[in-house]
């Protein structure tokens, strides 16, 4: 039991503001990852594939962030809008999870999406994930890609996930415009920082030490620009994400939006 956090004590942590997660305003992303330590560190892949292993094999349920908990945390707004997809595609799913770790979101609603006609979750990730990816956790629905033109190339995917992805791109609109022309039918975005602010922030954001020791750059959307950006498309539904809690300026919110063609 030493392995899991209760969701309580994480909740406690996350409304402690003593503890200064998201910390600083950088003006530019060279800068910010001179104050971090980035994302590529061998310690945060050891302790995901550790718990996500687990869950694989059967003696954990479920993982998010690499920490284990006793019971699945279904984020149901994102579930409904998988489903919500496969039903506008003939039970099908076909899906691109972009920077979507070694499977976090598949193993958590596989319970659910195995009720699908057919299922292909692709993930596209840094390349020491994709590794272990392939040799630890690739089956015949999930499948790891080095890059998005490498996926696209094997799969007819209609739908891509950020979840808790888009606010550590150093430049995450130039990838949502890049998305916007690929001829995707939809997005689901999750876990993401909006702030009422005008303009987007970028900080520092420090990992428990509880979960594991880094710190990286991490971008808080201006909420009005966001939506600005999707303004010729349908904005399906906007939701709070399962893990929001009022940190200070900002929450973390979803959205599902349908391509306009």
């Amino acid at each position: 039991m030493k392995d899991f956090i209760p969701p309580v004590l994480l909740r406690a942590f996350l409304r402690n503001k003593k503890n200064k997660m998201f910390s600083g305003e950088y003006s530019s992303w060279r800068e910010a990852l001179k104050h971090s330590t980035g994302y590529d560190d061998e310690i945060i892949l050891k302790k995901v594939k550790s718990a996500l292993l687990k869950v694989k094999e059967g003696s954990a349920v479920y993982e998010r962030d690499s920490v284990l908990f006793e019971e699945i945390q279904y984020s149901w707004p994102l579930l409904a809008g998988l489903m919500w997809i496969a039903s506008h595609s003939a039970g099908e799913l076909d899906i691109i999870d972009y920077g979507g770790s070694l499977g976090s979101t598949y193993f958590q609603n596989r319970q659910f999406l195995k009720s699908l006609q057919r299922l292909h979750w692709n993930i596209v990730e840094q390349k020491h994930y994709v590794d272990t990816g392939k040799s630890d956790f690739e089956n015949d629905e999930l499948k790891f890609y080095y890059d998005l033109e490498s996926c696209l190339k094997k799969n007819t995917s209609n739908t891509i996930l950020f979840s808790s992805v888009l606010q550590y791109l150093e430049k995450p609109y130039e990838l949502l415009k890049k998305i916007d022309k690929l001829g995707f039918e939809f997005i689901l975005i999750d876990r993401t920082p909006f702030s009422n602010n005008r303009e987007d922030r970028l900080c520092i954001q420090k990992v428990p030490p509880k979960i594991y020791d880094a710190s990286y750059p991490a971008w808080i959307f201006s909420i009005d620009k966001f939506k600005n950006f999707f303004r010729d498309h349908e904005i399906v539904t906007e939701f709070y994400s399962i893990d929001n809690e009022p940190l200070s300026d900002f929450e973390l919110k979803g959205f599902i939006i349908r391509f306009n063609k």
